[in-house]
């Protein structure tokens, strides 16, 4: 049994020293095993079947849009102005006032005065007073306007004067037992302003309009 004794300790010591060189391995990293890096994937790279996303300039809508935009824009560009009708006011007699200064000079800066068109000038009265005076008051308020246009530039070759008196007024010149209508009668008072193509331009548009619908 004695002889036992040395061998035990000899085994004892060489776990001792098995356990403390793990301990040592441990504490140095050494054993441990490397982790495994997580490889991160980018979001479409890669991918074939991922596309980039287009720009607003890639878009077919976009020029599809774009194209339509400029096409409305010069058909406007392309229509003619619209033909002008004015009612120059003249309660108070023969002389022009303040509103129809104003009527007056919205249509001098109007498109359809700068084509060139014609310049028809229709005097109305109410109806007091006979035929003939009547018609002379029309046309001196029609002629008021004519001369009042020349003087900003209007050529007088383009305007023409026509004279109606009475014969067509606007408003009743009666009231429904038979008094006078005053705010009727200072209605009738009037010039009639119109610039407009001439009626055979305007004859030859609907013609031309016609043929090409038929």
């Amino acid at each position: 049994m004695k002889h036992d004794f040395p061998l035990l300790r000899l085994a004892m010591l060489g776990l001792a020293a098995g356990a403390l060189s793990a301990c040592e391995l441990r504490r140095d990293g050494t054993g441990e095993e490397d982790p495994v890096p997580v490889e991160t994937e980018t979001p479409g790279a890669g991918d074939p079947t991922s596309a980039a996303t287009p720009t607003p300039s890639d878009s077919p809508s976009a020029s599809i849009f774009r194209d339509d935009l400029e096409s409305t824009e010069e058909e406007e560009a392309e229509l003619p102005p619209e033909p002008l009708a004015l009612t120059i006011p003249f309660p108070d007699g023969g002389d022009i006032g303040a509103q129809a200064e104003r009527r007056l000079a919205s249509a001098i800066q109007s498109e359809a005065l700068a084509q060139d068109w014609p310049v028809i000038l229709e005097g109305h009265t109410d109806s007091s007073g006979n035929d003939q005076a009547n018609l002379r008051a029309s046309r001196a308020r029609a002629e008021a306007v004519a001369a009042w246009l020349v003087e900003r530039g209007v050529d007088d070759s383009r305007i023409e004067v026509i004279a109606f008196g009475e014969q067509n007024p606007a408003e009743p010149n009666a009231l429904p037992d038979g008094s006078p209508n005053e705010r009727g009668r200072r209605a009738n008072r009037r010039v009639e302003l119109r610039i407009a193509p001439p009626a055979s331009a305007e004859e030859d548009d609907t013609s031309e309009a016609g043929e090409t619908e038929g």
